[in-house]
C-alpha cells in the first residue's frame, strides 16, 4: 500500500474518500436514493451557477483554439443540466445492486453458499472535457455504494468545481458522509498520484481519447477497467434495404458526431446497387467522405482514403468508406481497424446477420439499428461511466452492477473442516 503522504496533491481527498467508502457500503438504498434525488433537485435549482462557471470554461477553451467537437462536449446549457439531473433521478428508479445474490447453493456438507454483490470501495474516474460525466460518475458510484474520486480535464475545471460543490452539499444534507464525491486537481501530476495509490484506490476507470486511456493502462498500479475509443463501423450487406440502410447510416454518423458510438467507417458490399444514393445522402448531410477507389467511382465528392483514415476516430463530420467483396472481407477490415466498441450490420439476410454477429468481436453488435444505441441509458441501465472495450470483469456499458465486486458469504452451523 502506498503512503498517503506520498500523494501530496490528492492524499487528503483519498483519505476522505476511503473513510466515506466504509460508510457508503452499509447505507440503505433509501438513503442513497434520497441523496440522489436531492442532488438532482439542487442541480436544477443552481443551474445558473453551473452555467456561469461553464461559460468561463468554454470561453477559455475557444480562445485556446479547441476543436469544435471538443467544445460541444464541454458546453452545457439549461437543457443539458436538466438532462444530467434527470439521469440521477433515473438511477433512483433502478435496482440497487449491493446485496444482490449472484448465485447461491447448499453444499453437500450443509454449508450455505452465497455470492453477493458488494461495492468496490473507492473508484477513481479520469475523464476529459465532458462535465456531464462528473454527474453521471458521481451518481453511479454513490448508488453502487462507492466513493468517487473525479479527475476531469483542466478545460472543465471551473464547471466541475461548481458541479461537485452542488452534489457534495446536497448529498451531505441528505445523509451521505463527507468525501463521498471528491474532485481532484486537474494538473497532470494528480493522475500519476491516482494511478499509484495502490491500497487506497480500488479501481480506476479512464474515459476519453486514446492517449488518456493508454497512459492510464500503462502507468496504473491499481486495477483498471479500460473504456475504449469508438472506431465504429456500419456494414451494409448486399441484402440490405436501401431506405433502411440510408436511415441507419445517417443516424449512426450524423446524430451526434462527437461521441464514441458515432460511426466512423462505412463498409458496403460490392453488389449493393444503391451505393451512389447512400453516399449522396451523406454528402448532402454535410459529411466529408474518405473512400477507396470504388467509393470514389460511385460519387464525385469522395476524397481518397489512406490507412490513417481506416484507423481514425474522427469525432467530426468525416467518414471513411470502403467497398468490400463480401461479408468476410468486411469482418477482416473490422478485425484489423476496429476498436472493439460497436459494430453494426444492415441486412435482410438471416444468414448474413448470423455470420456477422458470430464473426465480429465487439462490446456491442447492432443488427439493423444505429450504432448510437450503445449507451447505458438506451440499454435501460441508467447513466453509465463509459463503454468498456476490454474483456475482463465488464464489457459494454458500465452501469450499476459493473461497479460492484462480489463477496462469498458462507453460512454454517458449527461446521469445521
Amino acid at each position: 500500500m502506498s503512503d498517503a503522504a506520498e500523494l501530496p496533491l490528492i492524499g487528503a481527498s483519498v483519505l476522505r474518500a476511503r473513510a466515506a467508502a466504509r460508510v457508503l457500503r452499509t447505507l440503505p438504498t433509501d438513503v442513497k436514493d434520497g441523496a440522489l434525488s436531492a442532488m438532482a433537485d439542487a442541480l436544477v435549482e443552481r443551474t445558473d451557477e453551473v452555467l456561469a462557471a461553464n461559460a468561463l470554461d468554454v470561453e477559455a477553451a475557444a480562445a485556446d483554439g479547441t476543436p469544435a467537437s471538443v467544445l460541444d462536449r464541454l458546453r452545457l446549457d439549461a437543457g443539458r443540466v436538466a438532462a444530467v439531473a434527470a439521469a440521477l433521478r433515473d438511477l433512483v428508479a433502478l435496482p440497487d445492486p449491493v446485496g444482490d445474490v449472484v448465485r447461491g447453493s447448499r453444499l453437500p456438507n450443509g454449508l450455505q453458499l452465497r455470492q453477493v454483490r458488494v461495492p468496490f470501495g473507492v473508484v477513481g474516474i479520469v475523464y476529459e472535457a465532458r462535465p456531464n460525466v462528473t454527474v453521471d460518475a458521481a451518481g453511479l458510484c454513490l448508488k453502487s455504494g462507492n466513493a468517487a474520486l473525479l479527475r476531469g480535464s483542466a478545460s472543465a475545471f471551473r464547471t466541475n468545481t461548481a458541479l461537485v460543490a452542488v452534489l457534495s452539499e446536497a448529498g451531505q444534507k441528505a445523509g451521505l458522509p463527507e468525501g463521498s464525491v471528491e474532485l481532484l486537481p486537474a494538473d497532470r501530476a494528480s493522475v500519476g498520484e491516482l494511478l499509484s495509490a495502490r491500497g487506497h484506490v480500488d479501481l480506476v476507470i479512464p474515459r476519453g481519447g486514446a492517449s488518456l486511456i493508454q497512459r492510464v493502462v500503462r502507468e496504473a498500479q491499481v486495477p483498471v477497467i479500460e473504456t475504449g475509443v469508438g472506431n465504429c463501423h456500419v456494414y451494409v450487406d448486399a441484402s440490405a434495404d436501401a431506405a433502411t440502410a440510408e436511415a441507419i447510416v445517417l443516424n449512426s454518423k450524423t446524430h451526434r458526431v462527437s461521441v464514441c458510438n458515432s460511426a466512423e467507417t462505412l463498409l458496403v458490399h460490392r453488389d449493393v446497387p444503391f451505393l451512389p444514393r447512400l453516399l449522396g445522402a451523406l454528402v448532402d448531410a454535410g459529411v466529408t467522405l474518405h473512400g477507396d477507389a470504388a467509393a470514389r467511382a460511385a460519387h464525385p465528392a469522395v476524397v481518397p482514403a489512406t490507412d490513417e483514415d481506416w484507423g481514425t476516430e474522427y469525432l467530426s463530420m468525416d467518414m471513411a468508406v470502403r467497398v468490400v467483396d463480401d461479408l468476410p472481407a468486411a469482418l477482416e477490415h473490422i478485425a484489423r481497424w476496429g476498436s472493439g466498441h460497436t459494430e453494426a450490420v444492415v441486412a435482410d439476410s438471416a444468414t448474413a446477420i448470423a455470420a456477422f454477429t458470430a464473426g465480429v468481436d465487439a462490446a456491442a453488435v447492432m443488427v439493423n439499428a444505429s450504432t448510437r444505441f450503445t449507451d447505458g441509458g438506451e440499454f435501460g441501465f441508467g447513466a453509465e461511466i463509459g463503454i468498456s472495450t476490454q474483456k475482463l470483469h465488464a464489457r459494454g456499458p458500465l452501469g450499476l452492477p459493473e461497479l460492484t465486486s462480489t463477496t462469498y458469504v458462507v453460512t454454517g452451523s458449527g461446521h469445521t473442516r
